[in-house]
């Protein structure tokens, strides 16, 4: 699959949304718990089978920084100290236009596993 390329990246840091925008006039705004608990790292996804490892408690996730991997990709470095892995621009427009189904999947997995999407315990962020 050969994915645009974004010509607008922007982080509405209130609303906890990445924004991406393509040349053809479209957008797509995707939730960074969304994308912490898809980020394409091998911590997340395992290494092959069935060794994903399912994220919980990430509802208040955010970003402290975003930087280009080439001509190809995003860094993301997550607020809880998540920062492995790399969204190509393939991976990032297939989660954009597979958002809901894929949100679906994860919403269903949490429940199957009686897992939560709020953090546990109290969560301290550096200001």
């Amino acid at each position: 699959m050969n994915a645009p390329t974004p010509t607008r990246v922007h982080y509405h840091k209130q609303a906890r949304e990445l924004e991406l925008g393509y040349a053809s006039g479209d957008t797509y705004r995707l939730p960074v718990e969304f994308l912490r608990v898809y980020s394409p790292s091998a911590e997340v996804r395992g290494h092959g089978g069935d060794t994903a490892v399912l994220q919980v408690g990430k509802k208040e996730v955010g970003l402290q920084n975003i930087t280009q991997a080439g001509n190809y990709a995003l860094k993301l470095h997550f607020d809880d100290g998540h920062d492995s892995g790399l969204f190509s621009w393939n991976y990032l427009f297939d989660l954009a236009t597979h958002q809901d189904a894929y949100w679906q999947n994860y919403l269903k997995r949490l429940e199957e596993a009686g897992a939560s999407r709020e953090p546990a315990g109290i969560q301290f962020k550096q200001l």
